[in-house]
């Protein structure tokens, strides 16, 4: 009961501070600064020019970053994640164990340890993906992000809270064993998330020849297709940041610009348009696999 108090006092505290003490590791700035960057792009330079600036969704993947990024964390999620950390430290004190860092990295360069980092990070993010669209309950959760019907770069935050707890589930382990710090996460993490935004973002970027390397608005619309070809029958461009695992493994599929390309999932007409019922959607029983 100790850590789930401490646990929600010093969220509370930290998400204070976040608000009234604005510095350079600061989430939630980067995170409006960011935001407004590539929001602005898609003023200047709109790739579906007849898409409305606010276009339809726009208000509750708002309401998605607000929840996922702070609300979910300040209701339980940092609370559960600290339990489950020193659950899994217990764990290892049985074998006597008293950390799983197995590959040192801190005498490298920095920069050799964010490229370490954002490497492992997001092939670990690619084939929990891939799993996303493979396992049918997991599928029920990943619906919510491809139930949007016009892209946007808001777009990139509109998932269900599920999502969170098995990524970071997956990721805890391979991480700590390479034993990064909080620094170094911050800065990838922030890098994937301007990533994410110009990947869902109303652009038409494919970035050239660095299409192959990195994920693009080209590439990602085509992941939101509401017909998938029969040789993706469970999808394709998994990528989050990087597109080179697309093409490496053969999950990569772009045939055309997919400007007006209509996205979804077949069926997403009878799946809900507010939160609070895209929320408890997985969990109830339905013939929207």
């Amino acid at each position: 009961m100790k850590i789930i108090e401490d646990s929600f006092v010093g969220y509370f505290n930290y998400l204070l501070n976040e608000i009234t003490n604005p510095g350079w590791t600061n989430y939630l700035y980067w995170l409006i600064v960011l935001s407004l960057l590539v929001f602005a792009l898609e003023l200047l330079i709109p790739w579906r020019k007849k898409q409305p600036i606010i276009r339809k969704g726009f208000w509750l993947d708002a309401f998605y970053i607000l929840f996922n990024f702070f609300l979910f964390s300040l209701i339980g999620y940092n609370a559960l994640s600290n339990v489950g950390v020193e659950l899994f430290n217990d764990f290892l004190r049985l074998f006597d164990i008293q950390n799983i860092v197995s590959i040192e990295v801190q005498h490298l360069p920095v920069w050799a340890q964010l490229l370490i980092m954002f490497i492992v990070a997001d092939f670990i993010q690619w084939n929990v993906h891939r799993m996303l669209h493979r396992v049918p309950w997991l599928w029920k959760f990943h619906q919510v992000h491809h139930s949007v019907k016009e892209m946007g770069f808001a777009a990139q935050f509109r998932f269900h809270f599920m999502e969170t707890l098995v990524y970071k589930s997956v990721q805890y382990i391979p991480l700590a064993m390479i034993g990064f710090g909080i620094e170094q996460f911050f800065i990838v993490h922030m890098f994937s998330v301007f990533v994410g935004h110009l990947n869902h973002a109303n652009l038409d970027w494919s970035y050239g020849k660095f299409g192959y390397i990195f994920n693009n608005p080209r590439m990602h619309i085509w992941h939101h297709a509401k017909q998938l070809p029969p040789q993706h029958k469970y999808g394709m461009n998994f990528g989050l940041t990087l597109s080179i695992w697309d093409y490496l493994f053969g999950t990569a599929y772009v045939p055309e610009s997919g400007k007006n390309l209509e996205i979804g999932f077949n069926g997403d007409e009878k799946f809900p348009n507010d939160f609070a019922n895209q929320l408890t959607f997985p969990f109830k029983k339905s013939k929207n696999n």
